[in-house]
Formats: structure tokens, sequence, C-alpha cells
């Protein structure tokens, strides 16, 4: 009941167009572990169709090495990165939510109330 209650708040909670008709043919998950620091593939990471970042993983700084593409980010909501600048605008945020207090948080970010 507590889902629904929130999706309904949301004005949507499907796929934007552009990705659901996207043909993901070549997809990268990078993650927030640090192990691209110094590889200097952001060059190729930005290549991929679809760019899937984990966490708060930084980008803005780095991007040497691991590329300024961002097509969804995806994170608990207590490893949301605390910058708007990690929010691309052409991105898709996806909160992973499974703990009770997960739903609490989505519900004062939609209500734009302090938890």
């Amino acid at each position: 009941d507590k889902l629904k209650n929130l999706l309904e708040l949301l004005p949507e909670y499907d796929l934007p167009e552009d990705l659901k008709s996207k043909h993901c043919k070549r997809c990268v998950v990078v993650g927030s572990g640090g192990i691209l620091h110094g590889s200097e593939l952001g060059h190729l990471l930005n290549q991929f169709d679809i760019v899937i970042r984990l966490n708060d993983a930084p980008v803005q700084g780095y991007t040497d090495h691991v590329g300024n593409k961002t097509t969804i980010r995806m994170t608990y909501p207590e490893g949301a990165p605390l910058s708007e600048h990690e929010y691309p605008p052409a991105s898709l945020f996806v909160a992973v939510l499974f703990k009770s207090v997960d739903f609490n948080w989505l519900q004062a970010m939609v209500k734009n109330e302090t938890l």
C-alpha cells in the first residue's frame, strides 16, 4: 500500500520514452570502487549506448578516467550524490528501495518534506 501511494504521487513511474525505445546494444555499469582511477578510459566509456552509474561515484574531476556520460544513476537513498551536478538533466535517477526507511525517504523527497 505504501508503494502504491508513493507511485500515485509521482508524475511518471515508467521509463522515459527515449529509454524505452532505445535498443540497448552496448551497456556498461560503472561502480564506485575507484578501480578506474588512473585508467584514462573515460573516452571509451562515453562510447557505450547506455552508461549506468552506481551509488555516488563522482564524475566531475574524474572524466578522463570514468567518462562523463550518465544514462542511468542507480543508488540506495543513502548513496545518492549530494551535489546537483552529479544529476545530469538527460539522465534517469533510479532509487533502489528495499528498507522501510527508504520508502519514507522517497515520500519526503516527493513531498519536499524533512525526514
